[in-house]
């Protein structure tokens, strides 16, 4: 990756504002994009696309291509003409600061039923055209999503490892018939898995026009409840039955005392060896379309991963397992030469991660307020980095800094200010000018943060599986005051958009 200095905010698209229940691809996500070009910001980092399933996880989709038809922006079809404003009334919901997930799924199947109907019927020869080159370009993964959504419809949203045999083992005359018999259905989740790559794209477009780069993010597992794990079991670590022996999850660390249990199927590595890593190959081809820059979850999972018998309650009854991460590696690395990626490197590391992250010039990661502690040398404050590394003051899965700042004993909190150099100030502000002050080469800080938002605003809580990833910011919660200052401090450390032809101090 160049090295060249960059700041940036991590936001998920969900967290934006509007009266329909989560934000979207629409145009308070382009109203973002502007509030970044004018904060002198060239990073735009966001979660996971995909559907999600049960407890609303981004890390937990349906697949580990499709993006969600939530995010997709329902005024768009206003604008094309195809509805009116009061269609979309069903869909309404005023912004409580709290995604509705379940209003906001339930509340447009009328919606994208009507506009695939009107896309059959009323669609351009061009829209036709661009339509059928989306679906044929992506039909290795597309073909199976739409499917498997179908089915799930027909089989009351149950998982496809509770279905009826002859269609969970995926049996050629079974196939077959669901094939015939949902076409419609399977034509309608292909047209939305279209609109939404569409908007992204679109979206994308103009945050690069405004020299504003996204990172996206690649969970390192897949759902066991998944297009993947259903049409392509032999990629898994499934048994004859397609039950998984052991599942994902993290030994017990900073952020649970029992460890993680996340229940992702685990990768079968014998597999993917032997047919040149040819699915990860078309997952990394994918999300370099989506994104210009790809953060990899869990990263030292390519290495050796953390396997927990099924059905144990919790991760402690784990073990280490080898991965070929260095020959996955490789075939990258000869299919793409150098590779935009950020490993996230937190958790247990081995040297052999580190090596393998060294050897392909792969950013790590660093965490501020992992950096405070009582002991004397923590490889998470500044003086330690090395320009190699992209530095936040948080992640989703960290307490926003002013709820972790009220947390720390007044012994921490007076050597932070020693630290940051100024006693009295706004902590977040702190932080973030620490942030942008380090040798990294990118920093980047949750939106949450650059408000001076505590606890309640934070993403997710690891280890736990309700009340998280609904957080949304209010229309007039992003006032110049904030675009001055991130701008300010982005000239002062050399961090500023190339674009701003005014690099004075505001």
């Amino acid at each position: 990756m160049e090295n060249t200095r960059k700041a940036g905010i991590l936001l998920h698209p969900t967290s934006l504002p509007n009266n329909y229940g989560i934000g979207t691809f629409g145009p308070e996500a382009y109203a973002f994009v502007d509030f970044l070009k004018k904060a002198g910001q060239n990073i735009w980092q966001i979660l996971p696309l995909g559907p999600t399933g049960p407890g609303d996880s981004p890390y937990q989709c349906y697949s580990a291509f499709a993006l969600d038809p939530i995010l997709i922006d329902l005024t768009h079809f206003v604008k094309k003409g195809w509805l009116e404003s009061s269609d979309l009334k069903e869909a309404e919901k005023a912004n409580s600061g709290r995604v509705d997930y379940a209003f906001a799924n339930g509340s447009r199947s009328n919606i994208f039923k009507k506009v695939h109907d009107l896309f059959e019927t009323s669609a351009t020869q061009e829209e036709i055209a661009d339509y059928e080159a989306f679906t044929s370009k992506q039909s290795y993964w597309l073909n199976d999503y739409a499917l498997f959504k179908a089915i799930k419809e027909t089989m009351a949203g149950k998982p496809w490892y509770e279905w009826p045999d002859e269609i969970r083992l995926s049996e050629a005359e079974s196939l077959a018939q669901y094939k015939e018999s949902l076409s419609q259905r399977i034509k309608y989740h292909k047209y939305l898995q279209f609109v939404a790559n569409y908007q992204w794209l679109a979206l994308k477009e103009y945050a690069n026009k405004n020299s504003i780069e996204i990172i996206g993010d690649i969970p390192l597992y897949v759902s066991y409840d998944s297009s993947d794990a259903w049409a392509n079991h032999e990629v898994f670590m499934l048994d004859k039955n397609l039950n998984p022996d052991l599942v994902a999850g993290v030994p017990p660390d900073f952020f649970s005392e029992t460890g993680q249990l996340w229940g992702n199927v685990l990768f079968n590595w014998d597999f993917l060896k032997q047919t040149g890593f040819e699915w990860w190959i078309r997952r990394i081809s994918y999300n370099l379309e989506l994104a210009d820059i790809i953060r990899i979850d869990h990263f030292r999972g390519l290495l050796a991963f953390w396997a927990v018998p099924f059905g144990e309650e919790t991760a402690i009854n784990g073990k280490w397992i080898d991965a070929p991460g260095k020959e996955l590696f490789e075939a990258l690395y000869e299919k793409f030469g150098e590779l935009p990626i950020i490993a996230e490197d937190l958790g247990v590391i081995t040297p052999d991660v580190d090596a393998l992250r060294e050897k392909y010039n792969l950013p790590g990661m660093k965490i501020l307020q992992f950096g405070f502690d009582e002991s004397d040398f923590n490889g998470f404050l500044p003086h330690f980095y090395h320009p190699n590394s992209v530095v936040y003051t948080g992640t989703h899965d960290n307490d926003t800094v002013m709820g972790w700042y009220n947390e720390l004993s007044s012994d921490i909190k007076l050597k932070f200010h020693k630290y940051a150099g100024s006693i009295g100030s706004g902590p977040q502000w702190l932080m973030i000018r620490l942030a942008w002050a380090s040798v990294s080469q990118m920093a980047i800080a949750p939106l949450q943060d650059v408000m001076g938002l505590d606890t309640d605003s934070r993403m997710n809580i690891p280890g736990t599986l309700v009340n998280n990833w609904q957080w949304r910011y209010f229309e007039g919660q992003l006032p110049d005051e904030y675009a001055h200052r991130l701008k300010d401090l982005s000239i002062l450390y050399s961090r500023i958009n190339p674009d701003l032809k005014d690099t004075s101090a505001i």
